[in-house]
């Protein structure tokens, strides 16, 4: 069976992206990125919402040349050897390969992919994590935390859950980033 892992970088308070929707603070170094790489390399399936796939799409086809990083190529072959599942009601057409669109987030169609797949699944998209969080299908919660304080924006995590979570491993980066990996033990409704 395998695991979804929700992955995110978060701001210090708690954040994937300023007020505006902006998220330029959380762009990866190339230690924290080949970091990600390591990390998403297991990833077999990704499970995003629209706004999230219409972020990552990027690395469909991103820029080559001479400027273009080994991290960045390597990320690059990495997502687009992935399958991907966008929900959304309004995405009429996927604009990378591998990618189909699911109209709606049905729990127990995420539980059978689980159970009949051997590799990871990764959920990108802190309102579809929350969803899948409130249902208990996440297994791990994987935490990028920058030093940057935004004050406010879309939260990584939702605020109507309680969840109890156990320390897997973390990492210390040269620039202020902190890794945190958690298993969920499990979700508890807040009343």
């Amino acid at each position: 069976m395998s695991k979804l892992i929700y992955s995110t970088i978060t701001s210090l308070d708690g954040y994937v992206s300023d007020e505006s929707g902006r998220f330029d603070w959380a762009a990866p170094d190339e230690e924290v990125h080949a970091f990600i790489n390591d990390l998403e390399r297991p990833v077999a399936t990704y499970l995003y919402g629209r706004r999230m796939y219409e972020t990552m799409v990027y690395w469909e086809t991103p820029p080559t040349g001479p400027d273009t990083s080994a991290v960045e190529r390597d990320y690059t072959a990495i997502w687009q050897a992935a399958d991907k599942v966008v929900y959304s009601s309004t995405l009429q057409v996927a604009t990378s390969a591998r990618t189909r669109i699911e109209r709606r987030f049905d729990p127990e169609v995420v539980r059978e992919l689980k159970a009949s797949t051997a590799a990871d699944l990764g959920i990108g998209g802190a309102e579809l994590a929350a969803v899948a969080l409130s249902a208990g299908l996440v297994d791990e919660i994987q935490l990028m935390i920058v030093p940057w304080v935004i004050g406010g924006g879309q939260l990584a995590l939702p605020r109507s859950l309680r969840l109890e979570l156990r320390l897997l491993d973390e990492r210390r980066f040269g620039n202020g980033t902190v890794h945190l990996r958690y298993q969920v033990v499990g979700p508890e409704p807040v009343s």
